[in-house]
């Protein structure tokens, strides 16, 4: 049963843009402009960071999480124009895949529906959207559509 927290004290040094719930309602994952993804433990009323991601190098702006058929993973986009997709490995989170192909904040990430596969679609603010699939041969492909959306 998941039970309700008031109040959780994650630590980020600067002003968090996303906080994401698991599947399960287990684990939570938030993102800052201090650069940073905390991963929390959230069970009996409590919490427990489990793990600290730092490799942007810019704000984060938004995180999500991926159906749990695939494991733990997460994906996470940037001011930096990055998207990396991190995996939990034992009980350490590690670089699954780095997408750095925009030319501005890549601003928005999300999963397909899991039934469509490993899919994870990210938008930036240059006007494009990039698409980012695992493939049978367990590698990253990527497709991105230019002038996907208008850039005001």
């Amino acid at each position: 049963m998941v039970s309700v927290v008031s109040n959780v004290e994650t630590g980020h040094h600067d002003m968090i843009h996303d906080a994401q719930m698991d599947f399960y309602g287990t684990r939570l994952a938030t993102c800052s402009s201090d650069r940073s993804i905390k991963i929390f433990e959230v069970k009996g009323g409590s919490h427990t960071l489990l793990a600290e991601l730092r490799e942007h190098e810019g704000p984060v702006w938004q995180v999500t999480w991926a159906h749990p058929m695939y494991g733990n993973i997460l994906a996470s986009c940037s001011y930096d124009r990055k998207v990396i997709i991190w995996q939990e490995d034992g009980h350490k989170w590690r670089k699954l895949h780095e997408y750095a192909n925009h030319d501005s904040s890549v601003n928005s990430v999300c999963w397909a529906p899991h039934e469509h596969g490993l899919i994870l679609a990210c938008a930036s603010s240059d006007g494009s959207v990039s698409i980012l699939s695992y493939t049978s041969s367990h590698t990253w492909e990527a497709k991105k559509i230019t002038n996907a959306h208008t850039v005001s």
